[in-house]
């Protein structure tokens, strides 16, 4: 980009030093340099004004690449910045990501806590009222085995009553007997008495 100014540049000086070469050549060969008291003020403007066009080109030349070189700097300034910022932007995307990986961990590691107290209250629940019905049936066993007792303790007592009680009866059946006995004989007695006569009894 920079090298076509730098060429000219180089081509300006050795078109420059040619008449200077030249004359050292012909020195060095024992010629005598040229005599240049012959120019006219036409001659010596003419290479005055190409010598300033020279100089002036060589400045625009100069200037030209200092402007390239400053506007390559410029933008490779701008690209160096602008890869900056890109990478200032993933290192902030990744950090975000990683507080949002650790969040999300932090997240799990609750619910799974939560879960965790939350299987061992069912699980002591469950145990509670295991326990409980347990105690239940314990409980109505003992009534049951109460209750059956409570009965055979009254089918006892109910047949120690009917054995009692009819035993009295059957006691009070035999007076009975007896006493229909004893009346029966007197009445036959009496009978006879009256059939007889007071002397058939008296003799």
């Amino acid at each position: 980009m920079n090298s076509h100014p730098v060429l000219r540049l180089v081509a300006v000086v050795l078109i420059g030093l040619v008449p200077i070469g030249v004359h050292s050549a012909e020195t060095g060969n024992g010629k005598a340099p040229p005599d240049n008291s012959n120019l006219s003020g036409d001659d010596l403007t003419s290479i005055g004004e190409r010598i300033r066009q020279t100089g002036a080109q060589i400045r625009a030349d100069l200037k030209e690449a200092r402007a390239r070189l400053e506007a390559q700097k410029a933008r490779e300034e701008a690209e160096r910045k602008h890869q900056a910022e890109l990478a200032r932007q993933q290192a902030i995307r990744e950090e975000q990501a990683q507080e949002a990986a650790k969040a999300r961990a932090a997240q799990v590691e609750r619910e799974r806590q939560e879960a965790e107290r939350t299987r061992k209250q069912l699980a002591e629940k469950a145990e509670r009222e295991k326990q409980a019905a347990l105690m239940r049936q314990a409980k109505d066993k003992g009534k049951a085995a109460e209750q059956e007792e409570a009965k055979r303790r009254a089918a006892e007592a109910l047949k120690q009553a009917r054995e009692s009680v009819g035993e009295a009866a059957f006691e009070e059946q035999a007076r009975e007997r007896r006493a229909a006995a004893k009346a029966r004989a007197a009445e036959a007695l009496k009978q006879a008495r009256t059939a007889s006569g007071p002397k058939a009894f008296s003799e």
